[in-house]
């Protein structure tokens, strides 16, 4: 016979189990970036935007659902590294997402990786062309230097300059930039008079931009991989007397971060660069980002790019957990992210385009000029939807 004790106890222990959701889990993403060492300021503004969009938006998720992230810092541009990372991630950790990721070789090394677990790799960075081929398993929500750099070499050779010099980094996204900016250059009647490629450490910027300086071109277009190395190649360029010698610039938004901007003095008034986002864009949907921002992380601080890259990187991911009520099926998931489009997002429009799983999205001709005494990429022409141009070039048979 069933004592009372008894009863009111296994009358509780039905009332608990009625109150927790039978699915209540844990998904769990891996986020791969590069936290410490001179070029971890970028991944840092990624993380702080996904940290932003999982703290006003986790309520959103399905009942009975939480996100775990689990950081990882590659060091730097080490694809062992980071391919390392990501196995113990999806063997060790059993994570449903891997996401992050801001050197382009890192991202190819994680890609066999992404395709054996099956796990949805979400490329909040690594911006070579060729990435998302790597796997079926990879998604991009940041950006490719085609899409900045192709339509940015029309636009020089539209104001009349003929010759350009280019000077890039030496690594999979500089060459990207140095073919895109010439092949849109060379288009629209341009001519290159000479191509520079520099280590992706921490190079001295003066010897290259001296021979740029001594051919004379009507513009030099640069890429590098932002952070410290912009600033140290603005400071070159004022050194040289660049502009006084007649020389334009312009760039791919890595070289004029926001963030960065007030630590270049006035060196960079006058950069036009080609890019998907600005802090200074007065659409509502930046204002309400830039709003919540300064809230978490107070009014002094800057985002950029990187951050709303991953702002968006986390909006993807959720709408896969939500569609599929986190239940782990990476094909699943990969069928909402390669088909996901926000309208609302802080840099207007974006698209996954499902046949190459990368992003459709407005590329903004940017001027750095003086805004409320403070210096700002100022949007003053919009290139709408556009999609990588490389792969528009090089389709797969």
């Amino acid at each position: 016979m069933m004592t009372a004790g008894r009863a009111t106890w296994g009358v509780l222990l039905a009332a608990l189990l009625l109150a927790t959701p039978a699915s209540a889990q844990t998904v769990k993403i891996g986020l791969i970036l590069t936290y410490s060492g001179p070029n971890a300021q970028p991944s840092e503004e990624i993380d702080r935007g996904v940290k932003l969009y999982l703290h006003l938006h986790e309520k959103d998720l399905p009942p009975g659902i939480r996100l775990e992230l689990l950081r990882r810092d590659d060091t730097g541009p080490h694809p062992e590294v980071a391919k390392r990372l990501a196995q113990e991630l999806v063997t060790r950790d059993r994570v449903q997402f891997l996401a992050g990721v801001f050197w382009s070789p890192n991202a190819r090394a994680i890609a066999p990786v992404a395709t054996a677990a099956k796990v949805p790799l979400v490329i909040m960075n690594a911006s070579g062309s060729v990435i998302t081929r790597a796997s079926p398993y990879i998604v991009r929500t940041s950006w490719t230097v085609w899409q900045n750099a192709y339509p940015l070499g029309q636009w020089a050779a539209g104001q009349g300059w003929r010759t350009a010099y280019t000077i890039v980094s030496d690594y999979t996204p500089g060459h990207d930039g140095e073919a895109a900016f010439a092949k849109g250059f060379g288009e629209a009647g341009g001519r290159i008079l000479g191509v520079v490629r520099v280590s992706v450490g921490d190079p001295d910027f003066v010897p290259f931009l001296q021979r740029a300086k001594d051919m004379h071109p009507g513009v030099v277009f640069n890429f590098n991989p932002g952070g410290k190395q912009a600033i140290a190649f603005m400071k070159a360029w004022s050194d040289l007397g660049m502009d006084a010698a007649g020389i334009k610039l312009v760039a791919t938004p890595d070289l004029v971060t926001d963030d960065e901007l007030p630590n270049m003095g006035v060196s960079p008034l006058g950069v036009v660069s080609a890019g998907p986002y600005s802090v200074a864009a007065t659409r509502p949907q930046n204002q309400a980002f830039l709003a919540a921002w300064r809230s978490l992380y107070g009014a002094a601080e800057i985002p950029d790019y990187d951050a709303v890259a991953g702002w968006d990187g986390m909006a993807a991911i959720f709408a896969a957990i939500a569609a599929t009520h986190g239940d782990g099926d990476g094909a699943k998931e990969m069928a909402v992210l390669s088909h996901w489009r926000n309208p609302d997002s802080p840099r207007g429009p974006i698209a996954i385009d499902p046949a190459t799983r990368d992003i459709v999205q407005n590329i903004y001709i940017r001027r750095v000029e003086r805004v409320d005494g403070d210096l700002a990429n100022v949007e003053f022409a919009t290139i709408p939807a556009v999609k990588d141009p490389w792969k528009e070039l090089n389709p797969q048979p």
